[in-house]
């Protein structure tokens, strides 16, 4: 039994993609790379309709104050979201 339902799918995946420093995004590319093809999981797992949140590149995750967090926030309190896909929970929050 998947635990993916239809009302999650009916509604869209958003991944989350956030570097700590703007070092590591000019030098991690891999990083990147792995975060951005999260996309493409989101898909193969059933959803049409992925978003794409890379607003925080280069912010540090210790506080709640970032722009592509904030919108992330408002869309799940919106209803419009079916699944969070993240590289890591630290990715989200510290």
């Amino acid at each position: 039994m998947s635990k993916i339902t239809p009302e999650h799918l009916a509604r869209q995946a958003v991944v989350y993609i956030r570097q700590s420093t703007a070092d590591q995004v000019i030098n991690n590319r891999e990083s990147q790379r792995r975060q951005y093809g999260l996309a493409d999981r989101a898909r193969q797992l059933g959803w049409s309709e992925v978003v794409v949140i890379d607003d925080d590149l280069g912010r540090s995750g210790g506080g709640t104050a970032r722009p592509g967090f904030e919108k992330l926030l408002a869309a799940i309190c919106e209803g419009r979201v079916g699944a969070v896909v993240s590289i890591e929970a630290s990715r989200l929050a510290r």
